[in-house]
C-alpha cells in the first residue's frame, strides 16, 4: 500500500509515530472520561487498546478524528496535530466504527463508491482502489448486492474495505469484531494481518483479550481514562501474572477463604467464575496451592490491574 491515493491536497510530514498522545485529558461536566492519557503507535505497528466499559476507549476513538476535543494534552496523528490539522490527518487514515453505518440502500460496489469521492482518490484509479478493496474484503461477488442482503462478518468485513479505499497509513478499528460469531471473527483477524503485513499502522479498541494476544504487537490497558499498563501481550503477562496459575475450584465459602489464604501469601489472586486463578507462582517453591495448573494469559492481567470482569 504505497500509493497513498487522495492525500495530494495536504502536505505530508515525515513521522516517528503513526500516532501520538500526551497526557490527554477529556471531561464532560463532573466526568473525567480520560484522565492524562498517554499512547503510542509506532509506524507499521498494531497496537490494542484494551480496558472495561467507561475506561474512555470510545472518547479516545472519537478525539483521534476530532468528533470530540481534549481538554488538555496534544494528540499527533501521522505528523499532524488535532484539533487544528484533522483533516489533512484524516486525509490519511481510515477509520473502522463500532456500529454499522453503511448505506444499505446502495449496493456494495456503489457504497466504495461514494467513500472514494469521500477519500479524493483521483478519477482515474477509483477503478482499481475499488477492485481491490473487493478483493481484500473477499466481496468481489456481492458487489452488486444491496448492503442489507450481506451477513453480518460481511458487512464487517466491508467496512473496513471501505475505511482502506485511499490506502491509508493508519487504520483506527473500534471494536472491529464486537457481535460477530468465532468462526466469522477468524475472517476478519486475517483481513487485520494482511493489513500488518502490508506495514499499516492499526490502533485497535477491542473487548476480546484473545483478539489482542493474537493481533497487536503491544498494548495499552486503560483504567478510568488512564493508562495502567503498557507492552508487549508476553511481557504484560510475565510482568503481572507470571508464568503459571492454578485454578483452584469450590464452593463461594472455600473460594472466599483460599481469597484470604493466599493474599497472606502475597500471591495475587482472579475469580473466575466458580473459580479462583492463583497468580505470581514463579517463585513459589512448596508454597503454590494445590490445584489445576494452566498458561497465565493477558486476561489475568486485564481483570488484576482493572478490577474488571471481560465484557
Amino acid at each position: 500500500m504505497n500509493d497513498r491515493a487522495g492525500c495530494d491536497p495536504f502536505d505530508v510530514p515525515s513521522t516517528v509515530h503513526a500516532l501520538e498522545l500526551s497526557h490527554v485529558v477529556k471531561r464532560y461536566g463532573d466526568i473525567t472520561a480520560v484522565n492524562g492519557l498517554d499512547l503510542v503507535v509506532p509506524e507499521g505497528g498494531c497496537v490494542g487498546l484494551l480496558g472495561p466499559n467507561g475506561a474512555g476507549k470510545s472518547t479516545t476513538m472519537r478525539m483521534l478524528t476530532a468528533q470530540t476535543i481534549a481538554d488538555e494534552g496534544q494528540i499527533t496523528v501521522l505528523g499532524h496535530e488535532l484539533p487544528g490539522d484533522s483533516k489533512a490527518a484524516r486525509a490519511r487514515m481510515g477509520v473502522v466504527p463500532q456500529l454499522d453505518n453503511l448505506d444499505t440502500t446502495l449496493t456494495v460496489e456503489q457504497n466504495l463508491v461514494v467513500f472514494s469521492h469521500l477519500y479524493r482518490v483521483p478519477k482515474a484509479k477509483r477503478k482499481d482502489a475499488i477492485e481491490r478493496v473487493l478483493g481484500i474484503a473477499n466481496l468481489g461477488e456481492r458487489r452488486d448486492s444491496k448492503v442489507d442482503e450481506l451477513s453480518g462478518g460481511m458487512r464487517r468485513r466491508l467496512l473496513i474495505g471501505r475505511a482502506l479505499i485511499h490506502q491509508p497509513q493508519l487504520v483506527l478499528l473500534d471494536e472491529p469484531t464486537v457481535g460477530l460469531d468465532p468462526q466469522v471473527r477468524q475472517e476478519l483477524w486475517a483481513l487485520i494481518d494482511l493489513l500488518r503485513s502490508e506495514g499499516v499502522s492499526i490502533l485497535m479498541s477491542t473487548h476480546y483479550i484473545e483478539e489482542a494476544e493474537r493481533l497487536c504487537d503491544s498494548v495499552t490497558i486503560v483504567s478510568h481514562g488512564s493508562a495502567v499498563a503498557v507492552g508487549a501481550p508476553t511481557d504484560l503477562v510475565a510482568e503481572h501474572a507470571g508464568r503459571d496459575a492454578v485454578e483452584i475450584y469450590g464452593s463461594p465459602e472455600r473460594l472466599i477463604e483460599i481469597e484470604a489464604e493466599m493474599a497472606k501469601e502475597g500471591f495475587p489472586t482472579r475469580r473466575t467464575g466458580t473459580s479462583i486463578a492463583v497468580l505470581g507462582l514463579d517463585d513459589a517453591a512448596g508454597r503454590a496451592p494445590a490445584g489445576e495448573r494452566r498458561p497465565a494469559n493477558l486476561e489475568d492481567v486485564f481483570v488484576l490491574l482493572t478490577g474488571e470482569e471481560i465484557a
